[in-house]
């Protein structure tokens, strides 16, 4: 389990605090500087995040590049967001849950029918919520800037020989990740509606997105 660290930063004193439901998005600019924290309210959230460049989207988080550079699997205090340029995005500053997912990218209709039933395919998924945020953004952005994402809270341990499943979530209700951003960074966040995954509890809830100026 990685190292525990709380914040203190206080909510009435940040610039922006929205609540994104279950099943929704958010997509903002985090500028250079700012905090941003993700917080599970209700507990056993998987919060399904994006990142990039927001002067320039071809850059964007890249999975393979932040795993090697930290020499682990996990996010944790400390990790750097990194693209697939190899730039810093974003690093972890606080972090009081110390569980969160680089492996089990996002629901989807095909992953709803192989892991669970037929007909589980057409219910709701996080590929496809992505898909919506990323068109109504616009941009010149499309189906193509899905990429490998981050799962905030998610918990998929991974074994000695390499295995990996998805398992009950650790996280509590209250328990939060915070990210400065290292350049402008546009975060993407599908709140995840998927009612089939121990690692939300089957009960997909809230989170609360909220940033400081500094």
């Amino acid at each position: 389990m990685s190292e525990l660290k709380e914040s203190t930063l206080v909510e009435e004193h940040a610039r922006l605090s929205e609540t994104v439901s279950a099943g929704t998005y958010w997509m903002k600019v985090v500028k250079k500087g700012e905090i941003l924290r993700i917080t599970d309210l209700e507990g056993n959230q998987a919060a399904d995040t994006l990142f990039f460049n927001a002067n320039n989207t071809e850059e964007r988080y890249h999975a393979n590049n932040t795993l090697r550079m930290q020499n682990n699997v996990y996010i944790k205090l400390g990790t750097e967001i990194r693209s697939n340029e190899n730039n810093v995005m974003m690093k972890v500053v606080a972090d009081t849950c110390g569980r969160h997912d680089t492996l089990g990218s996002a629901c989807s209709c095909e992953s709803n029918t192989s892991r669970y039933a037929h007909e589980k395919r057409y219910m709701h998924s996080c590929r496809d919520t992505f898909l919506q945020g990323i068109l109504d953004w616009g941009n010149g952005m499309d189906k193509r800037d899905q990429v490998c994402n981050i799962n905030f809270f998610m918990n998929v341990p991974v074994d000695p020989e390499g295995g990996s499943d998805f398992a009950d979530g650790i996280s509590e209700a209250g328990k939060y990740v915070e990210l400065e951003a290292v350049m402008d960074t546009l975060v993407f966040v599908s709140n995840c509606p998927q009612l089939n995954n121990p690692c939300n509890g089957y009960n997909p809830t809230p989170v609360k997105m909220t940033i400081w100026e500094q």
